[in-house]
């Protein structure tokens, strides 16, 4: 009877073990989950304040050159051009400068905390 009592406590505890383990994996993936969406979400409103800035900023490059060479479309065609060309070497270059660097933040984020905790 003493060991049914022993075998029921073991079962109780491995249980508790289980529900624990269980617990902090979902602990974890929270804390990643987190963690990335803040990120994503800080290079966002980051993102758009450059954007706003540089959509003023090219406004006015359009405006000066248009000045400068007597007609307000030569200057808009110019940044529009330059735009362009600077598109055309993003895409030639994409994976080098888009796609790896994106991959690796994230990567390194999601294991930023099995780092820690091997420490």
């Amino acid at each position: 009877m003493e060991e049914f009592i022993k075998f029921e406590n073991l079962i109780d505890h491995t249980r508790d073990y289980v529900n624990t383990r269980v617990d902090e994996a979902k602990l974890a993936v929270a804390r990643t989950t987190s963690g990335v969406a803040a990120r994503i979400i800080a290079g966002a409103v980051v993102g758009t304040i450059f954007l706003i800035s540089l959509l003023f900023a090219s406004a006015a490059a359009a405006y000066r050159l248009g000045r400068e060479w007597g007609q307000l479309w030569l200057g808009l065609l110019a940044v529009a051009a330059f735009y362009f060309l600077l598109g055309l070497l993003i895409w030639a270059a994409r994976e080098r400068m888009i796609r790896v660097p994106i991959m690796n933040s994230l990567i390194h984020q999601l294991f930023k905390n099995e780092e820690n905790e091997e420490d």
